[in-house]
């Protein structure tokens, strides 16, 4: 009796079925218990914006002491920060968060300073820095502030046709001084005409596309700066003579690179590259996909960075200098020396054929101990203006220029993109459209097919 109940159809479904709901048990403690021990996830947006970025990853996972983020917030509204704050956490066993209702503990509240709600507190052993705000660039600027704990000021030189700081049109400069600003560096302008000489406090110096000639007195005092161990930007632009848009040579200043192993060339690159035209870029301007292995452009594998109105460089390393090329024009580029006419024969034999050198970082020897001197030159400065920096990489091209020179090489990274607007903007007929296919087509037909479908069973 009892083996024909075994070999009953009913006990081997019975065993088959409990067999199944043992297995389907099994599985889902061990991907709870691996969920609850490992906290992953996939972002599967384009521009990961559920995700933070290489940036603030390369700051935390290279912490060296345990940093604690306090987030003062009632207990009823948390959530909105805590998820952020268990990106971090999640990112090295270094940082731990702490929650405090400053309602229930006032007085913690108070000691830590907090005047409002929403307020985090990132500290590491003896210093602490409040966010400026609950997202990844105000917290991880936090952790900047700690971390640094010096003041690094970015010194823009003015007084000869250059790009100018606080100026907000097209040609200004105010969006690469916000974005210093959110790595925490300090910005100012000055010139080297009143007095030949920069600014101790100058933890970089940047020349942005001077339009007019650099006297020997400042060009001197550049000298002297970066090889008393200096940092230095020089974005220079082809010397254009179209009318009343005349860019001068710069003799004094091309001189001087070229002391250190850097000849700035006299010609204009153009890039008949056919993405760059797809992308809606005139010949005018160089686009880069390429980069070399220098620490600046080493991460921005994949990262397209354009320059308008570039020209070429020629680089060498002399007996005090080592210079590095940081990338190239295009396969596809050439560079002519008309620069007097707007309109440019791409088919002249006297061009020049690319790839063309475009950007250079050297280190200059001082002779003194722990002191090195560092300059980059770009054959642009347009690119690092209002209307062109925001263009793909240009941005991060940007930081992890002034990174490198001010010695911040921990910061070199790709920043997190900003939102994209995906809305949808429909005309009112369209509206119509799909309210009357929503509303009216989609069930008409769901419900033809089936009375379709009962007829032909019937």
């Amino acid at each position: 009796m009892a083996s024909q109940w075994i070999k009953a159809r009913q006990t081997k479904y019975l065993a088959y079925a409990t067999t199944y709901i043992l297995i389907v048990v099994a599985v889902v403690v061990v991907a709870n218990v691996l969920a609850d021990r490992y906290n992953k996830s996939y972002d599967a947006t384009s521009n990961k914006r559920y995700s933070l970025s290489e940036q603030t990853a390369k700051i935390v996972k290279g912490l060296k002491q345990d940093a604690t983020v306090t987030y003062f917030q009632q207990s009823t509204q948390l959530r909105e920060g805590r998820d952020l704050l268990d990106e971090y956490k999640n990112l090295s066993p270094k940082v731990h968060i702490e929650y405090v209702d400053p309602d229930k503990e006032p007085q913690v509240a108070r000691a830590a300073g907090i005047r409002n709600l929403g307020t985090a507190v990132v500290e590491i052993g003896a210093k602490k820095e409040e966010a400026k705000s609950m997202t990844e660039e105000g917290i991880t600027g936090a952790f900047i502030r700690v971390l640094k704990n010096t003041t690094r000021t970015v010194c823009f030189v003015q007084g000869s046709g250059e790009h100018q700081l606080d100026d907000s049109d097209r040609e200004g400069l105010s969006h690469f001084k916000d974005m210093l600003a959110k790595d925490d560096y300090e910005t100012k302008s000055f010139d080297l005409l009143t007095k030949a000489e920069v600014p101790n406090d100058c933890t970089t110096l940047v020349v942005a596309g001077p339009t007019r000639n650099y006297e020997q007195p400042e060009v001197d005092a550049i000298k002297k700066y970066v090889e008393d161990g200096g940092r230095a930007l020089f974005m220079l632009d082809p010397p254009l003579k179209l009318g009343q848009e005349e860019i001068a040579d710069n003799d004094a200043l091309t001189a001087l690179l070229g002391s250190w192993g850097v000849t700035v060339q006299k010609n204009l690159i153009l890039d008949l590259n056919p993405i760059g035209q797809i992308a809606g870029l005139g010949p005018q301007v160089a686009l880069v996909t390429n980069y070399g292995t220098q620490p600046i452009v080493n991460d921005m594998k994949g990262e397209a960075t354009g320059f308008p109105l570039s020209r070429g460089l020629e680089v060498k390393n002399t007996d005090k200098t080592n210079v590095e090329k940081m990338f190239d024009s295009s396969s596809t580029s050439l560079a002519t020396d008309n620069l007097t006419s707007p309109k440019v024969n791409v088919s002249d034999p006297k061009n020049t054929k690319g790839p063309l050198t475009l950007a250079a970082a050297g280190t200059y020897t001082t002779g003194k101990e722990n002191s090195q001197g560092r300059f980059v030159v770009v054959g642009s400065s347009t690119w690092a203006a209002n209307r062109f920096i925001n263009f793909n990489g240009n941005g991060d091209l940007a930081l992890n220029t002034i990174n490198w020179l001010a010695s911040d090489e921990d910061l070199i990274s790709i920043r997190p993109k900003p939102q994209d607007d995906r809305r949808i903007t429909m005309t009112g007929a369209q509206m119509n459209w799909v309210e009357i296919t929503s509303q009216f087509l989609l069930p008409a037909i769901v419900v033809i097919g089936g009375v379709a479908v009962w007829w032909k069973r019937r």
